[in-house]
């Protein structure tokens, strides 16, 4: 044992001056953000901000990007030095540091698009939203309505996003350093980015020839598509794949490349919740109450009415979202306090091992450590920004929204930093960013202290707030740690991070104006239903009104079903893992309650040609899918740019390809 001691000491002595070598080696924060990065993030960032924006209004489910956008940085940034190399021009060398400003930048502007509210709680705010969740519903007050608009939307978003940047800064060393968290998603793209950077150029050139093949696909086959849509319900997005009978309950393959490759990225488990929502709402569920038309809700109204099969299909998407969010909530919090618990106790009894393996993993930490602390971002700005952005929500907010009194968002941003620094400590461990349920639990609060008349409002921009807060914090720290394994700086990450976040605050609304400007948003029979938006405003219409804003035999329904996402939860977690592993996840089964079946046809359609892959060659599958998923995502996203175009330009498709019964 002395002897391997010996040995390892020896080791750790040589490895000294190399390690401090390469760390000397770094270029300056100041270099690692170039004028090419800023370029290429405002390219990829705006492009996804479209991406996601069209995932929000369709099915309201956003894949996690920031892999693919790691990869998309560094095939955009090769290509052009190589391209300029071959013109005779001398390029500066392109590192894993200006690799990961890039993807952080890139993250934190279409971050604004998946988080800022566009699919959940300010479209929940408008007329349209307001007349889905009917205009005799109780609780839903006519006064409740604010439909969107560029420069409050834009306003809103820097208010409120801002604040997120500064809350944690005083405490990522202690998130990344001293207790060493996870933070899964951060971890995984640094690995990539490091393999980018170290791997052969013949890798990098299967994957830039994947990535391009796929989207040139993926444009060319939106582009042809188009040809075939000139009225609603044409087109090969309608093709009645298993039939006439099956088209009407939504089940088709939609011939969508934006679905199949959102179904490559997210796991198997994700995609077949989906289809199991499917088949057990629009299958079996939905056929079955329509049968109780006349003794459940009323033979006259419009199955869209909230008092008809909508608001079945609306309040159990709510009680399943709301009994996964609950228990995991609860989960996370308990599991991070225990965490912190167990940290504090082993350090007040100093419980330090020295055995071979912990200095061994010390010596791979102390570079990563050195860049990270010897880049230090003072305190002082942490607390004077946050002060200073969250006076400005203070006084901005309420004037925006004057049914949200200035003392709650005071109150907000008082307990903002613990349930931030909560939600990034579970994030850490679990890899789960509660933004949502955090804002959930601001928005039955709000609902119920603001009265009738200004609850609903109140609720929503209250959800808003608390959400932005703690989601741009988390993303703040999973960047963090991608910057510490890639030994990127710190002040030039959170530089990057503000660069994104103000690009994102421009961008997403622009994003969602192109799509509210061409096509018919928030219609819940369209394509873009914005199924989230209806289901935010009527949690905040429950909790102004309670129970008594349910359909007849509704309460019933949506207690079991809570019990249900309680259960499925509880059997995952204590059974064992050959068990556990094919729970369901509720949250993704309450999507297509309200959707439709066609999106997780198309997505499990994806995880099969994944699993196919990988069962064929699992080498080639690892190298190859994150290049042809982005592919197919960004071809079709990138068509739907001058699609939209083309409909602010009145310009029609010239067919309507529709299937009718004999």
């Amino acid at each position: 044992m002395e002897t391997e001691l010996k040995e390892i000491e020896k080791e750790v002595m040589e490895e000294r001056p190399k390690k401090a070598e390469e760390v000397k080696r770094l270029p300056p924060w100041t270099k690692q953000i170039t004028p090419r990065g800023v370029i290429a993030s405002i390219l990829i960032g705006s492009m996804y901000c479209v991406i996601a924006m069209k995932l929000n209004l369709t099915v309201g489910l956003t894949p996690n990007l920031n892999i693919s956008a790691a990869l998309l940085a560094f095939l955009f940034i090769r290509t052009w030095t190589k391209l300029l190399q071959k013109a005779g021009f001398v390029t500066t060398p392109f590192t894993r540091q200006e690799n990961t400003m890039i993807q952080t930048c890139s993250v934190a502007c279409y971050s604004i698009a998946v988080g800022g509210g566009f699919g959940s709680y300010l479209v929940g705010l408008s007329r349209k939203t307001y007349e889905q969740a009917g205009v005799d519903t109780e609780g839903n007050s006519p006064n409740s309505i604010k439909d969107p608009g560029l420069g409050w939307m834009i306003g809103f978003l820097f208010v409120v996003c801002f604040v997120g940047l500064f809350v944690l800064i005083p405490l990522r060393k202690v998130l990344i350093i001293d207790y060493r968290l996870a933070f899964p998603t951060g971890t995984a793209t640094a690995v990539l980015i490091n393999g980018f950077h170290s791997q052969e150029d013949k890798s990098a050139k299967k994957q830039v020839r994947g990535f391009m093949k796929f989207f040139s696909m993926s444009f060319l086959w939106g582009f042809f598509q188009w040809f075939y849509t000139a009225a609603e319900e044409c087109g090969f997005s309608q093709f009645p794949t298993f039939g006439l009978q099956a088209w009407k309950q939504t089940f088709y393959f939609n011939f969508s490349m934006t679905y199949v490759g959102t179904g490559m990225i997210c796991s198997h488990l994700v995609n077949l919740s989906l289809l199991l929502g499917a088949v057990l709402s629009w299958g079996l569920m939905w056929p079955l109450i329509r049968l109780r038309k006349g003794e459940w809700f009323p033979q006259n109204l419009p199955e869209n009415s909230m008092k008809s099969l909508n608001g079945y299909k609306v309040f159990i998407s709510v009680a399943l979202i709301l009994g996964d969010g609950l228990y995991n909530f609860m989960k996370v919090v308990c599991f991070s306090m225990t965490s912190i618990y167990i940290r504090m106790k082993e350090h007040r009894q100093n419980l330090k091992t020295a055995d071979g393996d912990e200095q061994s993993e010390a010596v791979d930490n102390r570079k990563q450590d050195e860049v990270f602390i010897r880049e230090n971002i003072p305190l002082w700005i942490g607390v004077t920004g946050y002060i200073i952005f969250a006076i400005i929500s203070i006084i901005v907010i309420p004037i925006m929204f004057p049914q949200l009194k200035w003392y709650f968002v005071l109150v907000s941003y008082i307990m903002a930093p613990s349930l931030a620094f909560c939600n990034a400590y579970g994030a850490g461990l679990t890899d789960i960013n509660m933004a949502y349920n955090y804002g959930k639990v601001a928005l039955f609060t709000l609902a119920a202290l603001s009265g009738r008349e200004n609850g609903v409002v109140a609720a929503l921009v209250g959800c808003g707030v608390i959400k932005s807060v703690v989601s741009v914090s988390c993303i703040l720290m999973q960047d963090f740690k991608t910057s510490y394994f890639t030994m990127a700086s710190p002040k030039a990450m959170f530089l990057s991070q503000a660069i994104g976040t103000a690009i994102g605050c421009i961008t997403a609304p622009l994003s969602f104006f192109l799509f509210y400007k061409a096509f018919d948003v928030g219609n819940p029979d369209g394509e873009y239903k914005v199924p989230y938006a209806i289901i935010y405003r009527n949690m905040a219409i429950l909790g102004v009104e309670g129970v008594t804003a349910l359909p007849q035999h509704c309460l019933q329904l949506c207690y079991g079903f809570f019990a249900f996402a309680v259960m499925v939860n509880m059997v995952k977690d204590l059974s064992p893992p050959k068990i556990g592993k094919w729970m369901p996840l509720p949250m993704c089964m309450a999507l297509p309650f309200l959707v439709g079946a066609y999106f997780a046809i198309d997505m499990c359609l994806g995880t099969l040609i994944v699993f196919v892959w990988h069962k064929i060659d699992n080498k080639k599958a690892e190298l190859m899918v994150p290049a042809v998923a982005s592919g197919l995502i960004c071809g079709e996203g990138l068509w739907t740019l001058p699609a939209s175009i083309l409909a602010l330009a009145k310009i029609k498709p010239p067919i309507c390809m529709k299937f009718f019964a004999p």
